[in-house]
């Protein structure tokens, strides 16, 4: 009885770990590191040969691994369906790289943008997607200290606009449920909110951004 009763115990413990509600602090932490293991996996896709070490980019949380694998195979689908949208971002919102502010407020407009009539997991992979590419523009460009500005300004946008989304879905977990899990192949569902909009936001962005105050 002993026995049973210390490993209920210990169980009870355990599913109490697992079930705690994650803090804001905890979300953004996690969602800037997703940040970082995207961009380095977008930054050796393009034969930049950087490494973590390289970047100075700390390692993900061994957690996140599952998450951080979803999220790129994501990214790869959307990334496959427009292609252009993802490559040279920077040249396509009229922006100076080597400006670091310029990079980190075209960030966020376009990530406004995306957001403006609503959050699905398709547009948050879409938001990773701009970071991922507008960091290969800056490491491409000679200005590889400005991905670190990149991560920032993303874990900036979670904390102010998509922190609570998160937690009312119980974290980044979630977004396993968008793939098959037995070869990560992404099912058709998770895209349905954001293709209609892909074809034009940068543009609409763009004159965001630039518009007058």
């Amino acid at each position: 009885m002993e026995v049973l009763r210390r490993s209920s115990v210990f169980a009870a413990e355990v599913l109490d770990v697992f079930d705690r509600s994650l803090t804001e602090k905890e979300l953004v932490s996690q969602s800037k590191a997703l940040c970082r293991d995207y961009i380095l996996s977008r930054l050796n896709q393009n034969g930049l040969g950087w490494s973590k070490t390289e970047l100075n980019l700390s390692p993900s949380n061994a957690a996140l691994a599952e998450v951080s694998l979803v999220l790129l195979c994501l990214g790869d689908e959307l990334e496959c369906i427009q292609p252009s949208l993802y490559r040279n971002v920077a040249r396509q919102l009229n922006i100076s790289v080597a400006m670091e502010n310029m990079v980190s407020d075209a960030f966020i407009g376009v990530a406004t943008e995306i957001f403006s009539t609503g959050i699905t997991w398709g547009k948050v992979v879409s938001m990773y997607a701009v970071a991922g590419a507008l960091a290969v523009d800056c490491v491409r460009q000679g200005h590889p200290t400005t991905v670190h500005i990149l991560v920032d300004s993303l874990g900036q946008f979670v904390r102010k606009f998509l922190v609570h989304w998160l937690k009312r879905r119980g974290g980044w977990v979630e977004i396993t449920k968008c793939v098959v899990k037995r070869d990560l192949t992404p099912e058709h569902h998770w895209l349905s909110s954001v293709i209609e909009s892909l074809k034009y936001f940068l543009t609409t962005v763009y004159v965001y951004i630039m518009k007058e105050p």
